[in-house]
């Protein structure tokens, strides 16, 4: 019979259990020293039992919170190696490899991350490279040579990709390779690849490339650095370009090759603006032409050449001399570091015309020339391909002149007699009024000398003439008869 309990009846209070006896005190051997462990405390009071053995007992420690020591728990060498190598593989996939450059020869690192090995064996496709200092050797495909199969013993450029814990080796690559490439999921944003140009799209905007059977676009913005001025010259080239867009998912591949040419000419422009110096000879390409002269692209940097350094010939245009696209050899003859301007000359490179000219002539001669251009001062003219002479306003006749276009005009064949060559300062002075002067003479000496002659004929007449009779004087009626003789 079960007995109920309504909530608020009062529950049955459970009767508390007898006192434990108070244990008597046991006299303490060694009343004047310290107690025992464990031992009856002096007053009398026990000590509880559970602190006579150092006290409550602890909490185990569970098996996660245990701190794991090689001392307390011995790991499985497989799994350690396999930490090991994957540490050294993560620690080998960056440029900066500490252990490498600890004891790395000084001048082996290159700018950039970029080292510097020797090639000591090549087996099929794989190059091998003694590595200074390293701790294994590095391999690095022969593909990424481009065609220009390394010789045993050369010095190559390499970064280094990662570590092949299998074989123990650094995977190494060549800065701005082209990688080989299969189906999609191996195009990577930023790789550099090589693609065929099949051709141009529709509305002569870019490019339609192919990559091992991967079909792409290559803007014609992105095609080179500077303007193309036959676009379809590229067609059916293998190029090395980057991928700058990507989405497989959609079939969208864009590459650029000016990517590739600008990063390669600021990797040279350190090197370049370290060596070069005035006097040396280059060889550029013709990027644009302007009323003031023309920018040549050197590889690494732009320099100008002033239109009166094109040549030695009067020059109206730049268009007269080059042409965008043209190489030219060049000299330099400006440097200015700090604003990375170059002065370049073209006219340089040829013959100084000065000097022939003054070899073959010598003042007093006198020559043809064309007048090239007047002035207030005087007028210029071509005497020699690439030579102008100045006839000074003093020079231009025997006369007074107000206007030199009163004397001569542009255009003008006109002989005058050289008065002066300083070949230093390449001037010549030139005279025209010698030569008037000397006209004048000519004319005045004919003038004269035709005067002589009719006096002469003149006077050899009147002593030819016969004598006249029957002449008589006086005056009267008579008559006076005149005879002819």
């Amino acid at each position: 019979m079960s007995t109920e309990t309504t909530p608020d009846a009062p529950k049955p209070e459970t009767p508390a259990a007898p006192a434990a006896p108070t244990p008597a005190v046991t006299p303490v051997a060694n009343a004047g020293g310290p107690p025992k462990p464990g031992a009856p405390r002096p007053g009398g009071k026990p000590v509880p039992d559970k602190w006579q053995r150092g006290g409550p007992p602890k909490a185990k420690p569970q098996p996660d919170a245990m701190p794991r020591t090689f001392g307390e728990f011995k790991p499985n060498k497989r799994a350690l190696d396999l930490d090991i190598e994957s540490e050294m593989a993560a620690a080998f996939a960056g440029t900066d490899i500490k252990a490498m450059d600890a004891d790395k020869p000084q001048g082996a690192k290159g700018e950039n991350g970029r080292k510097k090995g020797r090639v000591v064996s090549i087996h099929g496709k794989d190059v091998f490279i003694e590595i200074p200092g390293g701790r294994s050797e590095g391999m690095i495909s022969l593909d990424e040579f481009e065609g220009k199969r390394p010789n045993v013993g050369d010095e190559i450029e390499f970064l280094v990709d990662h570590y092949d814990s299998a074989n123990g080796l650094l995977v190494l690559t060549k800065e701005g390779a082209a990688k080989q490439v299969t189906d999609w999921s191996a195009v990577k944003l930023n790789m550099v690849i090589e693609a065929k140009v099949t051709g141009m799209n529709k509305n002569s905007t870019g490019y339609t490339v192919e990559v091992n059977g991967i079909r792409g676009f290559m803007p014609l913005s992105q095609a080179d650095m500077y303007r193309i001025e036959q676009p379809e010259t590229l067609v059916n080239q293998k190029l090395k370009v980057q991928v700058i867009e990507l989405e497989p998912s959609e079939r969208n591949l864009i590459v650029s090759r000016r990517v590739i040419q600008e990063a390669e000419r600021e990797r040279k422009a350190g090197e370049f603006w370290a060596t070069i110096k005035e006097g040396d000879i280059h060889k550029g390409l013709v990027k644009s032409i302007k009323p003031f002269g023309a920018f040549v692209d050197l590889g690494a940097a732009d320099g100008l050449i002033p239109i009166g350094e094109l040549s030695y010939s009067r020059v109206g245009t730049a268009e007269e001399v080059v042409k965008v696209g043209q190489l030219v050899e060049v000299k330099v003859i400006r440097l200015d570091p700090e604003q990375r301007r170059i002065g370049l000359s073209l006219r340089a490179m040829g013959t100084n015309p000065w000097d022939t000219f003054a070899a073959e002539n010598r003042p007093g001669a006198r020559i043809p020339g064309k007048v090239t251009r007047l002035a207030d001062f005087g007028a210029f003219v071509e005497i020699a391909p690439g030579i102008e002479g100045l006839i000074h306003i003093s020079e231009l006749s025997t006369g007074r002149v107000g206007r030199v276009r009163d004397i001569l005009s542009e255009g003008q064949e006109v002989t005058v007699q050289i008065i002066n060559i300083d070949t230093e300062q390449r001037r010549i002075g030139l005279s025209l009024k010698a030569m008037t002067a000397e006209k004048e003479a000519a004319e005045d000496a004919a003038l004269t000398a035709e005067e002589e002659a009719d006096k002469a004929e003149a006077a050899a007449r009147m002593a030819n003439r016969k004598p006249t009779g029957n002449l008589r004087g006086g005056t009267g009626g008579g008559t006076v008869r005149f005879e002819m003789g």
